[in-house]
C-alpha cells in the first residue's frame, strides 16, 4: 500500500491519464494480512483522501476561473455563468446542485485565499470537511482579515475535531470583524426554512431553520404543554406529546394521526386491496416480492402502512385517482384526465412519476414541469416529453451549451453539459414494476 501511494508525485496530479492509472492501482490493492498493516493503510488512505480533496478543490477553482473568463469574453450574464458552473461540478462530483453551489464557493476561497489551510489539507493533516468549515466561517471577512485567520488557524487544524474547528473559526472571525459577524448573523434570517427528509422505519425528519429566539420559543411552548399534560396523567412520553402537538397546531387537526391534507401515495391495486404478491425469478430461485407503496416526497413505505394511511380509523378524506402504467415499459403514462397541454392533471402525473428533480444526484423536490425537448425546438407538450425539475436545475438547463434529449430507454433522458460530458437519468420505478437490470 505504501509503495503504491508513494508514486503519486505533484507534477503528475493534474494529468488525467495518470489519475486514471492511480485509480486502477488503488482498486487492485489486496487486503492487508495483519492488523498493524490495516491501521497503517487506514491512516494513509485518510491522508490520501485529504490530498485528493485539495487537488479537486484546486481543479474546481481553475474550472471556475476558466468558465468565467470564457463567459465574460462572450458577454454572457453572470447568473447564467454561475448556474452552469455549479451544475457542471454537481454532475462531475455526483452530488446535488445545491451542495455543488456551496462547494464551488468554498473551494475557490480555500484554494486561493487560505493557503495555510489548503496546505494542511493537501498534506493530509486535516479533512476536507474541516478545511471547508474554515472557509465557510471566514467567508464574510475581507481578504486581508481572512489571511490573518488562516495564519492563526491552519497550524492547529491537525489536532482539532469538527466542533472545535467550527468554534475556533467563528471566534477568530468575530475578533477580526465583529460588525461583519453580526451582519452575517442577521442576514441568515433570510434563509429560514422548513425541510422534510426521510428517516428509518417509516418516519420523517421535519426540520425548521429559525432565528434562535423563535426556535427557543417554539421548543419552550411545546415543552410546557407536554409537561402540563403529563402532570394531568397523559400516558404518552414527553417527546411523543411534543411531536403530536406540533402536528396538531400546524395542521389544525384535532388529533395528530387524523390526516386530512393532500398526501400522494402511489400503490398498486393489488397492494391496496391486499391481493396476491407477485413472484420474481423462476424455479427454485423464484422469490416473492412484497410491493411497497411510494409516498411522494418521502419514498417507499410498506403496503400495510399505506393502507393504514388511506383506510385507517383516523384517516381523513380519501380520494383515489387511477394512474396508468405503460404495459411495455412499466412507466407511468397517463391518469384520469381529458385536458391537453401541461394541464394540472398532467403536471400532477409528472410529479408522481418523477418524484424528485430529474437532474442526476439532485434530491430536491419538484417545483417546475418542463419539456425534455424544448417547445421552441419542436418538442411536444405531452407527458412523454415532460419532466420534473427543481427551480435551480430548470433555470440551469437554459444556460448556453446545455442540452437535454430522450434516449431509446423508457423514460430515460440524457443531459449534455457545455464541456461535452453526458449524464443519463431514469425516473424511479413505480409500484408494480419489475426491477430493471443494468
Amino acid at each position: 500500500m505504501t509503495a503504491q501511494i508513494a508514486v503519486i508525485r505533484l507534477e503528475h496530479v493534474f494529468d488525467t491519464g495518470y489519475l486514471r492509472s492511480v485509480l486502477a492501482a488503488v482498486q487492485a490493492i489486496q487486503e492487508a494480512t495483519d492488523d498493524t498493516d490495516r491501521i497503517d493503510r487506514i491512516t494513509l488512505i485518510e491522508q490520501l483522501k485529504s490530498a485528493l480533496s485539495a487537488v479537486q478543490a484546486a481543479e474546481t477553482a481553475a474550472f471556475v476561473a476558466s468558465k468565467r473568463a470564457e463567459h465574460a469574453a462572450a458577454g454572457r450574464e453572470n447568473d447564467e455563468t454561475g448556474r452552469g458552473i455549479a451544475h457542471s461540478i454537481a454532475l462531475a462530483r455526483r452530488i446535488s446542485p445545491h451542495r455543488a453551489s456551496r462547494y464551488v464557493g468554498l473551494a475557490v476561497t480555500m484554494s486561493e485565499e487560505l493557503p495555510g489551510t489548503f496546505a494542511a489539507l493537501r498534506a493530509g493533516r486535516t479533512s476536507e470537511w474541516r478545511a471547508m468549515v474554515v472557509a465557510r466561517e471566514t467567508l464574510f471577512l475581507s481578504r486581508e482579515h481572512r489571511a490573518v485567520a488562516d495564519q492563526l488557524l491552519a497550524p492547529r487544524l491537525e489536532g482539532w475535531g469538527d466542533r472545535q474547528v467550527e468554534a475556533e473559526s467563528r471566534r477568530v472571525a468575530y475578533r477580526l470583524d465583529p460588525a461583519g459577524f453580526i451582519k452575517r448573523t442577521r442576514g441568515a434570517e433570510r434563509d429560514r426554512r422548513v425541510t422534510l427528509r426521510p428517516a428509518p422505519d417509516t418516519m420523517a425528519r421535519l426540520t425548521a431553520f429559525l432565528p434562535v429566539a423563535q426556535g427557543v420559543a417554539v421548543h419552550t411552548a411545546l415543552s410546557r404543554h407536554a409537561d402540563s399534560l403529563i402532570a394531568t396523567g397523559d400516558g404518552r412520553g414527553r417527546g411523543q406529546i411534543m411531536s403530536d402537538t406540533l402536528v396538531e397546531r400546524v395542521t389544525g387537526q384535532a388529533a395528530a394521526d387524523s390526516v386530512d391534507v393532500e398526501v400522494n401515495v402511489l400503490i398498486t391495486d393489488a397492494a391496496l386491496l391486499g391481493g396476491a404478491v407477485p413472484a420474481v425469478g423462476s424455479g427454485a430461485a423464484e422469490v416473492a416480492l412484497d410491493e411497497p407503496a411510494i409516498l411522494v416526497g418521502y419514498g417507499p413505505i410498506p403496503a400495510a402502512s399505506a393502507r393504514e394511511l388511506i383506510f385507517g380509523a383516523n384517516a381523513g378524506q380519501t380520494w383515489i385517482r387511477r394512474i396508468f402504467r405503460d404495459p411495455d415499459t412499466g412507466q407511468l403514462a397517463a391518469m384520469d384526465s381529458r385536458r391537453r397541454l401541461f394541464s394540472p392533471s398532467q403536471r400532477h402525473l409528472l410529479t408522481l412519476r418523477d418524484q424528485i428533480c430529474r437532474t442526476p444526484w439532485c434530491d430536491a423536490p419538484i417545483r417546475h414541469i418542463d419539456h425534455v425537448v424544448p417547445w421552441e425546438n419542436g418538442g411536444e407538450t405531452t407527458p412523454d416529453n415532460g419532466q420534473g425539475y427543481c427551480a435551480a436545475c430548470n433555470y440551469a438547463k437554459q444556460a448556453p451549451g446545455w442540452a437535454t434529449k430522450q434516449t431509446d430507454q423508457a423514460g430515460e433522458i440524457e443531459i449534455r453539459t457545455p464541456t461535452g460530458h453526458s449524464h443519463r437519468h431514469t425516473p424511479p420505478d413505480p409500484p408494480g414494476s419489475r426491477y430493471r437490470s443494468g
